[in-house]
């Protein structure tokens, strides 16, 4: 299969793009500048220059390939104002990758998130939160699953809160990278709630698998950890740069605060037994211990 990849020199990305071509397939991805296009080509992919917001270059790439995989996203939460931009140009990519690829029956895998489910961990079955701050972004994946009946082999890998891999990436990411900068491993509210976790190359298997075999319409789960403690996740952080850990109010975790104070485990029990995924590599507390100060 020629697989067209946006987002293919990310945590996840990086991943993706190699275990595609570990498994025979090739690869064009989206590269926004020569640094990027270094990357794929040193990866054994091909290059396909732009950006995740030039639609015509996404509606190009997905036209010459056999399946696509979007994973691109905007790398800037610094502010509310910044992520509803991100969220708005996810949606614009995923509405044009679908249209061009209604009718033809092939495969595309857009990334999505684990809902949150009070109570409880959320499963493959539950839908996506469709308000909040990033509310834009099921509202999108379930237009594209919604292109099943008109010939678009769509499914949603819905990744958790964290996609780890040398202890970096993700919302744990995140509180190292406040950590660093305020001198403090904070967490918010009392630290009991609960992220799910998965290595980066584990979820890589789970989109080749969803692009290989899911059935249109259909949503499967990257977790491997079904609920880390965060207060957990911040002690290793502290410990491993040497800082205090503390709570902090959820005001102070910017515009990701309210969903970092969520506890919002989720299962991947139904993906694990239909698509034969099984995940390998370190969970999250093992992996975080990579941290250097």
């Amino acid at each position: 299969m020629h697989v067209f990849v946006t987002g293919g020199t990310g945590t996840i990305g990086s991943a993706v793009v190699a275990e595609l071509l570990d498994h025979g397939h090739t690869v064009l991805a989206l590269a926004r500048s020569e640094e990027s296009a270094r990357a794929v080509e040193k990866a054994g992919a091909q290059a396909w220059p732009g950006g995740v917001a030039d639609l015509d270059v996404l509606r190009a790439g997905a036209a010459q390939a056999d399946g696509v995989v979007h994973l691109a996203f905007g790398a800037d939460y610094s502010s509310a104002d910044a992520l509803a931009r991100s969220v708005a140009e996810d949606g614009a990519a995923l509405d044009a990758l679908g249209e061009e690829l209604v009718g033809t029956d092939r495969p595309i895998a857009a990334v999505s998130g684990t809902p949150w489910m009070p109570g409880r961990p959320s499963t493959e079955a539950d839908p996506l939160p469709t308000d909040g701050p990033v509310g834009g972004r099921g509202r999108a994946v379930n237009a594209l699953l919604a292109l099943a009946p008109r010939g678009v082999r769509a499914t949603a890998v819905r990744m958790p809160r964290t996609v780890h891999r040398d202890g970096l990436g993700g919302f744990a990411g995140l509180l190292t990278d406040q950590a660093r900068r305020i001198g403090v491993s904070a967490y918010p509210g009392d630290g009991t709630q609960r992220w799910p976790a998965v290595h980066a190359l584990d979820a890589a298997v789970l989109f080749r698998l969803a692009l290989e075999s899911a059935p249109a319409g259909t949503s499967w789960h990257a977790v491997a950890d079904e609920g880390d403690a965060v207060r957990d996740i911040a002690a290793v952080i502290g410990r491993r740069l040497g800082l205090p850990v503390e709570p902090r109010p959820e005001e102070d975790f910017g515009p990701f605060g309210p969903i970092f104070a969520m506890d919002q485990p989720a299962s991947s029990t139904h993906t694990r037994e239909a698509l034969g995924w099984a995940p390998t590599h370190p969970g999250l507390l093992e992996d975080l211990e990579n941290l250097r100060p």
